[in-house]
């Protein structure tokens, strides 16, 4: 589906955004799509039995082409933060290609995962070694709370919003900061929707609020209601969570964050030293050099901080919910973190 739509983009001219000033060029469009038919080709290999040259050609085809096609589904967070406050969609066909690109990611991802575990003798769906067929239920572990570590540098890693948080509240509020004024900033932004203004009105930048929405996805990481559906779901209370809902969302959006994030942390004290080009400042906005590298240093403090914390809590969530087939009943991989944990505790514990 990918290819077949990439391609039609690419014959019909079709403008497809790669950045918000730079469309892809029919010659790439026409390269995804045939790097989509490759990687297509080679899932499709993963289920037979092939010699060693065969194995170095899979593999080596889903290394290149996944992390290529990924690139597509960066752009993922932008458009759900402009989604959700309302400000509408810039591109239809940018959003249909951000989506196409994200499936395609998820289902890539879970192939290779399926196929190393092939390679290393482990059973393709639970990755445990096991007697018996793979075509047995699944048993799903019960609800736990992340390590004490793991919820630590979580949220050590989110305190890098606070210097973006509070210099957005602040001229939301009325205030000055960075050599921007509150009147410049609100009319910088009075293009925004209506639910934008309104909370702007109340001090609450609605990146701020799109924050919050990824602090929440990461608490449910981290404690058992995001395993089990809480009592405020009404109908789904008490029923378990499907385990990819917030994974794929959580990887997805903590690699474009993370990515982001870094480059601005790099870009910024670069630029200062003269090593990078400046940024270019926004005239209407008032804003100066040094208040324009201050905002992007903790704009990427703020993005590589809840893009690293919502990785480490995704690896911790999928540690403790990761399934075994019922006929796993002699496990031989390493103990998950829960196990690790629950093992540290037993030892510890005082003898009767």
């Amino acid at each position: 589906m990918y290819a077949i739509v990439e391609a039609g983009w690419a014959v019909t001219g079709t403008t497809v955004p790669f950045t918000p000033h730079t469309p892809y060029s029919p010659v790439v469009q026409l390269i995804l799509a045939g790097l989509a038919i490759a990687a297509g080709i080679a899932c499709r290999a993963t289920s037979r039995q092939l010699d060693r040259p065969g194995r170095l050609a899979v593999g080596g085809a889903l290394i290149l082409t996944t992390p290529v096609l990924a690139m597509g589904a960066i752009g993922l967070p932008a458009y759900f933060v402009a989604l959700a406050a309302g400000s509408g969609l810039e591109s239809a066909t940018g959003l249909a290609h951000v989506l196409l690109s994200t499936a395609l990611t998820a289902v890539l991802a879970l192939v290779a995962l399926s196929y190393r575990r092939r390679l290393a003798g482990t059973c393709p769906r639970c990755g445990q070694k096991h007697t018996g067929g793979h075509d047995a239920p699944l048993v799903h572990p019960g609800a736990t709370t992340a390590s004490r570590r793991t919820r630590r540098l979580a949220y050590l890693l989110m305190c890098g919003m606070l210097p973006w948080a509070g210099v957005k509240t602040i001229w939301t509020l009325g205030g000055d900061a960075l050599g921007i004024t509150a009147e410049k900033w609100k009319e910088s932004n009075s293009g925004g929707s209506e639910v934008a203004r309104a909370l702007a009105e109340v001090g609450i930048d609605v990146t701020v609020l799109a924050a919050g929405l990824g602090f929440f996805l990461l608490t449910g990481l981290m404690y058992p209601w995001g395993q089990v559906f809480p009592r405020w779901t009404l109908v789904l209370s008490g029923r378990r969570v499907p385990r990819l809902l917030p994974l794929i969302p959580a990887w997805l959006t903590a690699l474009g964050l993370s990515v982001y994030g870094v480059f601005l942390v790099i870009y910024a004290p670069l630029a200062a030293l003269g090593v990078l080009p400046a940024p270019r400042l926004d005239a209407d906005l008032g804003a100066t050099l040094s208040g324009t590298l201050w905002l992007a240093a903790f704009g990427g403090m703020a993005f590589g901080g809840l893009g690293f914390a919502l990785l480490t809590a995704a690896r911790s969530y999928s540690a403790r919910t990761r399934p075994v087939c019922a006929t796993a009943t002699a496990p031989e991989a390493p103990p998950t973190e829960t196990a690790r944990a629950d093992a540290g505790a037993a030892s510890a514990a005082p003898a009767d």
